[in-house]
């Protein structure tokens, strides 16, 4: 099998629409399908066509024939805004398509995505109230939005992931996904999470034990290092690749969403495509997994 954009959008395709069967709703079907959608809001992310109007304009002259029907812009961005419980549901279907799926070793971590700069957008967005301040240590400058807060396999498939406002401790988060998505804590024994030292919390220590994971994680200078302390840091370095394959590659920071809704689906738009890719190339055989230059262009 060819690695090439065309392949992987036809196997996604197949695939989606193998798992979603006939749609269950009353009525005229939809001229685009939810398969159909899926993939193009894919294709969308992997080219790296920000804007909506564009890259309806784009698909007819660069993907001829891949599409048999496409909306006007309005009509797209309702169905994609629409769609982030089915963008969920994708991005879980193909993880758990993958060997991956089975590792016992996750990261995690959080990185912001800004959603206004100016004072005067901040005051009118549709998102004041969801998103707020926050501080970026490793840019060292303030910022208005989310963090996105992604728990992966060291290979970089998403496990699960949430946004949430940067004041909100990452430690607290953390345990919110989790009981929120107990199942992905499933036939997991001897999970092991790491993270930064930002996890540091007798709270989480306990919360985790509980359920039978542990935590690695560097220590702080008055404390006794880590027996594995030469170990964490090649593995932490591996979510901060995943964060810039996210924000270089697929232009995480640059989503463009103004509403709750649109930065949700934009954000799982980006997290499906980077888990669309790792699926291809597993199944390929591919020598790195979330390698994204045989599909972005």
């Amino acid at each position: 099998m060819r690695t090439d954009l065309n392949t992987l959008l036809t196997a996604l395709y197949v695939k989606i629409d193998d798992h979603l069967g006939r749609p269950s709703r009353m009525g005229r079907p939809p001229r685009l399908t939810d398969a159909e959608l899926v993939t193009l809001a894919v294709a969308q992310a992997l080219l790296g066509v920000r804007s909506e109007a564009r890259w309806l304009r784009f698909v007819p002259a660069h993907l001829p024939g891949a599409f048999r029907y496409l909306p006007g812009q309005s009509g797209y961005n309702k169905r994609l805004r629409a769609a982030s419980p089915l963008l969920k549901r994708v991005i879980r279907m193909l993880a758990l398509d993958t060997d991956l799926w089975a590792d016992t070793t996750w990261v995690v971590d959080s990185t912001p995505v800004e959603c206004a700069r100016s004072r005067p957008t901040v005051k009118r967005s549709a998102l004041a109230g969801w998103a707020g301040y926050g501080y970026c240590a490793s840019h060292s400058r303030f910022f208005w939005g989310l963090r996105l807060h992604l728990i992966c396999t060291p290979a970089g498939l998403p496990i699960t992931w949430a946004l949430a406002d940067p004041k909100i401790d990452e430690r607290q988060v953390l345990m919110a996904v989790l009981d929120h998505d107990p199942e992905v804590l499933a036939d997991r024994p001897g999970l092991l999470i790491i993270a930064d030292k930002g996890y540091a919390s007798r709270e989480l220590d306990r919360y985790l034990a509980d359920r039978g994971i542990r935590l690695w994680r560097p220590s702080y200078r008055n404390r006794a290092p880590h027996p594995a302390q030469h170990l964490l840091k090649p593995v932490r370095q591996l979510i901060e690749s995943v964060n810039d394959t996210l924000k270089g590659q697929l232009d995480l920071e640059l989503h463009g969403g103004r509403t709750i809704d649109g930065v949700t689906a934009r954000i799982a738009q980006r997290l499906l495509a980077m888990t669309a890719a790792i699926w291809h190339n597993r199944a390929t055989g591919q020598p790195v997994t979330r390698s994204l230059i045989a599909f972005d262009h």
